[in-house]
C-alpha cells in the first residue's frame, strides 16, 4: 500500500532524512519511533504530499505523490492528524466536524452520516455540542482524530497523538487507535516506548535520519538479544560464593555488591537452579532471583545512542 524508495529529505545543508526506504501492507499497525528531531515528523510530511522529496519517491496505491495530477487523489486516502491539531476553537465539535468533512469533497447527502459515525467511533457524543475552546486536551485530541477519519480514508497518519496528555488520556487515546487500526493501516509517530509497544505490531525506529531497525516488537528483541544477566538478592554476603557462581558452565562474570550479585551468562544459557541451588548451600539467604533480558527499551536506547556520543 505504501512503497518509499530511497527517501531524502535537505533542510539546506542538513540532511533531515538519508536514503529511508521501506514498505507498509494493508491494514498494519506501524509505530515510527526515535528522539526528537530525529526525522519522523519530516517523514510523515512526505508522505502526506506536504513535502516534496529531494532525491527518491513514496508510492500510496502505486500512485507517485511527486507527480502534482495525483496529488489530490492521493491526499483523499490519507487521513492525518499533525502534532498541532488543526481546530478551529470557536466552532462546535459538530459543526467543525462537518466543515471538515466537506472540504474533503463529503456531499450533502452523506456528510451527517459520516459526522454521526466518527462522533461516534471517538467517544465524542456528549461533546458534539460543545465549543472547541471549552474542551480538555484529551477531548481536543478526540476531535483531531475525527477530523483524520471524516472522509474514511484507508490509512491514518498521527504524530505523536498523546503529547500532553495525562496517563489516563493516553490509555483512552491509544484504545482508539487500536480500534481505528482494526480496518485501516496506521503510522503512528512516537517518541514514547511504552506507546508503541501497547498500540502497533510493527515498529519502524529511526535515528538521525536513517532507519536503524524494523520488525515487530518480538522480532527486534530476538534479534539483538545477547548476553542475559540473572540478578540476585540475598540477606549475607559469602564471598566464597561468587567463586563458585563463577565456576557455573555458561557463567561469563559475576560481581557482588551489598548484597545483590549480577550474574552475565551467554544468550539462551539457563542457569537458574544451579544459582539458587549454590546461594541455599552456602547459607546466603536467598531473598530473590530473576533473569533480565534485552527490552525494547533497550535496543531503543542503544540503537538512538549509536554515533550520539
Amino acid at each position: 500500500m505504501i512503497r518509499v524508495e530511497h527517501l531524502v529529505k535537505r533542510y539546506g545543508d542538513f540532511t533531515a532524512l538519508d536514503d529511508v526506504s521501506f514498505e507498509l501492507k494493508e491494514g498494519e499497525v506501524v509505530g515510527l519511533l526515535g528522539p526528537n528531531g530525529a526525522g519522523k515528523t519530516t517523514l510523515l510530511r512526505l508522505l502526506v504530499s506536504f513535502l516534496k522529496p529531494d532525491e527518491g519517491k513514496v508510492e500510496i496505491d502505486g500512485m507517485d505523490t511527486r507527480k502534482a495530477i495525483l496529488e489530490q487523489k492521493i491526499k483523499s486516502k490519507i487521513g492525518y492528524l499533525p502534532e498541532q491539531a488543526p481546530l478551529y476553537e470557536d466552532m462546535l465539535v459538530e459543526e467543525y466536524l462537518e466543515f471538515i468533512g466537506r472540504m474533503q469533497g463529503i456531499g450533502e447527502g452523506e456528510i451527517g452520516d459520516r459526522v454521526d459515525a466518527v462522533i461516534d467511533k471517538c467517544a465524542l457524543a456528549e461533546k458534539r455540542n460543545a465549543e472547541i475552546n471549552t474542551l480538555s486536551k484529551g477531548y481536543r485530541q478526540r476531535v483531531g482524530i475525527a477530523q483524520a477519519l471524516i472522509h474514511n480514508p484507508r490509512i491514518v497518519i498521527l504524530d505523536e497523538p498523546t503529547t500532553g496528555l495525562d496517563p489516563k488520556q493516553r490509555i483512552e487515546i491509544r484504545d482508539l487507535i487500536r480500534e481505528i487500526g482494526k480496518d485501516r493501516t496506521v503510522i503512528l509517530s512516537s517518541h514514547i516506548l511504552s506507546e508503541v509497544q501497547s498500540t502497533c505490531s510493527r515498529v519502524i525506529i529511526i535515528n538521525r535520519g536513517q532507519i536503524v531497525a524494523d520488525g515487530t516488537p518480538e522480532d527486534l528483541e530476538r534479534s539483538a538479544r545477547g548476553n542475559a544477566k540473572i540478578l540476585v538478592e540475598i540477606s549475607e554476603e559469602r564471598l566464597p560464593l561468587l567463586d563458585r557462581l563463577k565456576g557455573l558452565e555458561g557463567v561469563l562474570e559475576a560481581t557482588m555488591t551489598e548484597k545483590k550479585i549480577i550474574i552475565e551468562v551467554g544468550k539462551d544459557i539457563e542457569v537458574r537452579s544451579e544459582v539458587a541451588r549454590l546461594v541455599v548451600q552456602s547459607d546466603a539467604g536467598l531473598l530473590s532471583l530473576a533473569r533480565e533480558e534485552t527490552s525494547l527499551e533497550d535496543i531503543f536506547i542503544n540503537l538512538t545512542n549509536q554515533g550520539n556520543e
